[in-house]
């Protein structure tokens, strides 16, 4: 899983700090808004060929850690 983690950068220069892939300009909350749009890995990867599959499993366990480290407040509508 430490492996997955590293894909994931945090650099001022890239995104405004935003959590990336691998320094490239993809924020990890815009892959994770692709997956839960109803994208499958494999058409994300047609759509962007510099990620890898890899880079989509990073993107979901940079997202499970955050889930569990932090107090979510509930979703109203």
């Amino acid at each position: 899983m430490d492996a997955l983690l590293s894909r994931i950068t945090i650099d001022p220069a890239v995104c405004h700090g935003k959590p990336c892939v691998r320094g490239l300009r993809y924020p990890v909350e815009t892959l994770l808004e692709l997956l839960s749009s109803g994208m499958t890995i494999d058409e994300i990867l047609a759509d962007y060929e510099d990620l890898e599959r890899d880079d989509l499993l990073a993107a979901l366990t940079f997202a499970a850690r955050l889930a569990r480290s932090r107090r979510l407040q509930p979703v109203t509508p």
